[in-house]
């Protein structure tokens, strides 16, 4: 039963993935907003639900690990994964601003995850969350502040006629994202404890997976229309708002008490995105061989981490 049920998660989480995707660029058609900035705000956060639900209830039941693995481990899997087959499929023109705001902010909040979690002494708390949060409102004001001067001005004949159906769209794939991703969640969470997995294995893979499933169809669906703004928006506005959300939110409703071992993965994190940036400064795109690279550290890692735990 349950892995009839991971299947229907699937389906339903690739058909709420195409109609998001198809309501948000239509959405930023119509009042001519960018695509890239759709993709850091609504399309972000509307994909990032799932982590949100899972980490804010595992750290209300105890289960620090549980929540930070699914966070770090779905920024890892955004990376090096989404955004490796999103390369390796076409490759991401990265543009001046992302090397400039977006990537140095992605930077920064692993950095403070680390600084955070050592200074804290294995304990996320309330105080880290609020700067957390704090942070994150000054990222969305930069960002904002910043689509003023970039706004771009679309020809009449692409903007979509009717904004009340690209709403529709946008409401209905949300709903059915967030409800695919958790019954896929749920599902293999089910499976892998059946199998005796330990609980910080389950963060970073099969419930890291789970909730990154919603990034992965969005991000893919973006790429093969050709949208790559809300590709590369997605993907980074994600692991900002993974760390300086998310964890933000769940460190000031109940603080995390996390084990030794999660500092391996967090500085991991920190490495990934920083050669991103390399990337991304050196030659302005993702290209298919380092999307092939990318894929291939990813499943290198999966396999140290299941003969680690």
């Amino acid at each position: 039963m349950d892995i009839f049920l991971l299947i229907v998660g699937i389906i339903v989480l690739l058909q709420g993935a195409n109609m998001f995707v198809s309501g948000a660029s239509g959405l930023a058609k119509h009042f001519r907003i960018p695509t890239f900035i759709i993709g850091l705000t609504i399309v972000a956060f509307g994909t990032s639900a799932p982590e949100a639900a899972v980490s804010i209830s595992a750290s209300l039941r105890g289960f620090g690990d549980l929540a930070l693995g699914n966070i770090v481990g779905s920024s890892l899997m955004n990376i090096l994964v989404i955004l490796g087959l999103s390369a390796i499929f076409m490759p991401v023109i990265i543009k001046e601003s992302v090397i400039k705001r977006e990537l140095p902010f992605a930077l920064l909040a692993t950095l403070l995850l680390i600084a955070f979690y050592y200074l804290g002494h294995q304990v996320l708390g309330r105080l880290e969350g609020a700067i957390f949060l704090t942070i994150f409102v000054i990222f969305m004001w930069v960002l904002l502040k910043g689509s003023r001067n970039t706004a771009a001005v679309n020809d009449p004949n692409e903007i979509i006629k009717n904004p009340w159906l690209s709403t529709l769209f946008l409401i209905i794939g949300a709903v059915a994202i967030a409800f695919g991703g958790d019954l896929i969640t749920n599902k293999a969470s089910n499976i892998a404890v059946d199998l005796g997995m330990s609980e910080m294995l389950i963060g970073l893979t099969i419930v890291a997976i789970g909730t990154s499933l919603p990034e992965l169809m969005t991000t893919l669906v973006a790429a093969f229309k050709k949208e790559t703004d809300i590709a590369l928006g997605n993907i980074i506005g994600s692991n900002i708002f993974n760390i300086l959300f998310v964890l933000g939110i769940t460190s000031v409703i109940s603080p995390m008490h996390l084990s030794r071992g999660a500092l391996m993965d967090m500085v991991l994190l920190f490495v990934i995105t920083l050669i991103t940036f390399v990337f991304a400064f050196t030659d302005r795109e993702i290209t298919k061989k380092e999307g092939i690279v990318m894929v291939s550290i990813y499943f290198v890692y999966l396999i140290f981490i299941i003969i680690r735990n």
